[in-house]
């Protein structure tokens, strides 16, 4: 049963701001304690409020730059993007301002840090995967990524990885600063190295639209497969090419389509109506040309 489309637009909405709140949950309980220096501007914020003990400075500062981030979703992106990242941002700067004070565990490195960087960072991850899905970011790099993973067809978490490095190393510069000491500067490093890891590769793993598949199908009428894959995505392309089955002792059909893995699901589906004896496989792919389409976050 199809819900109406306004019921699918409340549900889409609820989801939005649970990926916020889940967000914030993220940077309350297990980034804050644990003392790691997030990703781009969020790590500029939270390496001051770390300097200054105030938790409040993160969030005005965070307000602040995602403010101008969201000015650039909205000529860069789209409206739907930006409101819906807008909608995000409120979610976890609301929260942030009332969760109450709560310990999981403790942060110092010789007892449980290490389950704070990584649960975070997979809770993190987690929030990005979903708000990206519902056409929405967490803000800060996660809007930029939306930019340039659609320019240069790069997995979204990539992106976090480079907006990473200026934020850590001015995190460690206030870190020394405070401390005068190198030891905590290099386990703040190691910890933080290990939380960008899990957060960005949770993000790629949850949120595949920039990850391509070639998908190759092995059948004696591969027409039928084409106008299938073309009824799914319309934007999808294929070549058929000769082959000589081993198998089938005879003349076969080669299909090859390069797809995104977040279509592949759907194009998978209509192989199999289409011909129910066709043999496929797939397997990820890089280096694909910029003029190659991936139907935009909006």
């Amino acid at each position: 049963m199809t819900l109406p489309k306004h019921i699918r637009k409340i549900i889409e909405y609820i989801v939005i701001i649970f990926a916020g709140a889940l967000y914030a949950v993220a940077i309350k309980y297990f980034i804050f304690p644990s003392q790691i220096i997030m990703t781009g501007t969020e790590g500029f914020s939270i390496a001051t409020a770390y300097f200054f003990d105030n938790q409040r400075i993160f969030i005005w500062l965070y307000l602040i730059f995602q403010s101008m981030l969201l000015i650039f979703a909205f000529y860069k992106i789209g409206f739907r993007f930006a409101f819906r990242t807008a909608l995000v941002i409120g979610a976890v700067v609301g929260l942030l301002s009332v969760l109450p004070e709560y310990q999981f565990a403790s942060p110092e490195p010789q007892n449980e840090r290490i389950i704070l960087v990584i649960f975070g960072g997979i809770l993190a991850g987690i929030a990005k995967a979903i708000a990206f899905r519902c056409g929405a970011s967490t803000g800060d790099e996660d809007v930029l990524a939306a930019y340039f993973s659609m320019k240069y067809l790069k997995p979204v978490g990539s992106i976090a990885v480079i907006a990473a490095i200026v934020s850590t190393v001015f995190g460690l510069a206030l870190a020394f600063i405070k401390t005068h000491q190198i030891a905590p500067v290099i386990n703040t490093l190691m910890y933080t190295a290990i939380y960008i890891f899990m957060s960005a590769e949770t993000l790629n793993n949850f949120y595949r639209k920039f990850k391509l598949a070639l998908i190759n199908v092995i059948a004696k009428a591969p027409e039928k497969i084409g106008e299938s894959i073309n009824a799914v995505c319309p934007h999808r392309t294929y070549t058929i090419q000769d082959g000589h089955g081993g198998y089938l002792k005879g003349n076969v059909k080669i299909l090859r389509a390069i797809i995104t893995f977040e279509e592949l699901p759907s194009i998978v589906r209509a192989i199999e109506n289409a011909d129910k004896k066709a043999f496929f496989y797939y397997n990820q792919i890089e280096g694909v040309s910029k003029h190659y389409y991936i139907s935009p976050i909006r």
